[in-house]
């Protein structure tokens, strides 16, 4: 028995799944450092409840609880987890990434200026405040730009604006976004036009190796940013693929990432690799099922593998394309009703439609919400056929979706 595994996630996280599918896999014990808010830690019912607003006193708790069962990998599952789980993990000697690598990865902000220093292509930016007066900033920012939250995931509140009047209405729009999270600080970037694409590394003692490249066929140009397809392997030149890997390996380095998962997003603009973001995590939602490696292994059990030092992470990656599309939410409302799953399984090379959202619940599309209708799952022998019965899928799913009615008072 190698140890217990220790997952860090959000409640809301895809990921914990397929980590424990992996860990069962490899006879690996899991427990859930389950985030909980401080009012709430001492009545929690889970095995290590966790604050992790409170990095100090939650990498504490780990350390007591390893103290006492045996502890052979903490993993970050999303961007809440990773930072804890470095700090955790060099508390207890294990494989990881420096804390404060792993703070950089987790603001933009300080992503932005750490890659400036070290020169590596990105786009310009300012940092603001959601206080600041839009007008003010408005008069003094280049066109097209880019409103980021600093610490927000999945593209939530990233909106671009094409002149002065757009920034103010979009700057207004984040403020309220802004006013419920934990977030004050607004980057105003350049927007870098070009092909967007999606890397999966693993980087072992500061080497970066390229699991996947996931060309993103439908542009992201705006006014949001929501991701739809994913497939691999990329059909992009394979000048310009190695292009982008080494991009992504010298802004990891930049960083001071070197053990573990790397998800990164780079543009091809002007004959130049971008680095958009990077993140010290693996691919969020359900999408890391599109990889699979040597004989059937998951992406979650190589990097396990990794984590635990049990060797086999040198299997190449499956030969057939494999594609994820993520179901966008079209309106919000309440979703009443999903047609046309039997029809959209049935598209030749689809494996499996999953749709996630909860009946009966509210829908909050982009850029206020971060979540999806579902997930649709496609594999074959070429990337152009995979992204075609992706699409085909698509097109046969129908969503009732209610406009929400206020409740009457009096």
């Amino acid at each position: 028995m190698p140890g217990r595994l220790v997952l860090l996630g959000s409640a809301q996280t895809y990921r914990r799944p397929p980590f424990e599918a992996a860990a069962r896999a490899l006879g690996i014990e899991v427990v859930m450092g389950e985030d909980v808010p401080q009012p709430f830690l001492g009545r929690a019912a889970a095995e290590l409840p966790l604050d992790y607003r409170d990095l100090e006193r939650s990498a504490a708790a780990i350390v007591r609880y390893a103290a006492e069962h045996e502890v052979g990998a903490i993993v970050g599952l999303d961007d809440s987890g990773t930072v804890l789980a470095a700090r955790a993990s060099a508390a207890l000697g294990l494989p990881h990434n420096a804390p404060e690598a792993a703070l950089r990865s987790r603001d933009k902000l300080a992503m932005r200026r750490c890659l400036a220093e070290a020169g590596v292509p990105q786009p310009s930016f300012r940092h603001a405040q959601a206080g600041d007066d839009p007008r003010a900033l408005a008069a003094v920012v280049a066109y097209p730009c880019v409103l980021k939250p600093t610490t927000l995931a999945g593209s939530r509140g990233v909106m671009r604006a094409d002149g002065p009047e757009e920034l103010v209405s979009r700057f207004l729009r984040l403020r309220a976004i802004l006013a419920a999270e934990r977030c004050a600080d607004v980057l105003v970037e350049g927007y870098v036009p070009g092909l967007e694409v999606a890397l999966e590394g693993l980087l072992s003692g500061g080497a970066l190796r390229v699991l996947a490249l996931f060309d993103k066929p439908d542009p992201l140009e705006g006014p949001y940013f929501e991701e739809t397809l994913y497939v691999t392997p990329s059909r992009l030149p394979a000048p310009v693929q190695e292009a982008l890997g080494a991009a992504a390996a010298r802004a990891a380095a930049a960083l001071g990432l070197r053990e573990g998962p790397v998800h990164a997003e780079l543009r091809w603009s002007d004959g130049e690799a971008w680095l958009i973001e990077v993140a010290a995590r693996s691919i969020g939602g359900l999408c890391g099922r599109t990889l699979r490696f040597g004989v059937d292994m998951s992406l979650e059990e190589l990097i396990l593998r990794h984590a635990f030092r049990l060797g086999g992470i040198e299997a190449p990656r499956e030969s057939r394309a494999g594609g994820v599309m993520m179901i966008p939410i079209p309106a919000a409302g309440i979703l009443r009703g999903v047609h046309g799953l039997e029809e959209a399984r049935a598209v030749p090379l689809v494996e499996s439609v999953e749709v996630t959202a909860r009946m009966h619940c509210p829908l909050v599309p982009l850029p206020e919400g971060d979540s999806y209708l579902g997930f649709i799952f496609a594999r074959g022998e070429g990337p152009a056929a995979v992204e075609a019965a992706l699409r085909e899928a698509h097109a046969r799913l129908r969503f009732e979706i209610a406009a929400e009615v206020p409740l009457r008072r009096g």
